[in-house]
């Protein structure tokens, strides 16, 4: 059986409204990338109908999930369950990677 390899170049796909960029998906998972997302930038609190994992590459950001927070450093991953609400407070020029199952067009 053939299969089709997609690569994704993250230099060349658009910025969201949110401000992340969407990379890589499949049939039950897809990934997006924060880029130098700013300091001093509180994320609007949310509840995803999927669960997500992270990475953080660079910089410092607070997560806080259904009224718990933690600070994100550069090494450190997280899981966002699904329907949890949770929100981001960057600290310092913040990039990370994200993967949510199921996939999101958000």
């Amino acid at each position: 059986m053939a299969h089709d390899i997609e690569i994704i170049d993250a230099e060349h796909t658009r910025k969201s409204k949110s401000g992340e960029r969407h990379l890589a998906k499949g049939q039950s998972i897809s990934m997006r990338m924060w880029d130098a997302e700013p300091a001093g930038i509180t994320k609007e609190p949310i509840r995803s109908d999927y669960e997500t994992v992270g990475y953080v590459i660079a910089g410092i950001a607070e997560i806080t999930i259904e009224g718990d927070s933690a600070v994100l450093t550069p090494g450190s991953s997280w899981v966002v369950p699904k329907g949890a609400e949770h929100t981001y407070r960057i600290m310092e020029t913040f990039t990370a990677i994200e993967a949510n199952s199921p996939p999101t067009n958000r």
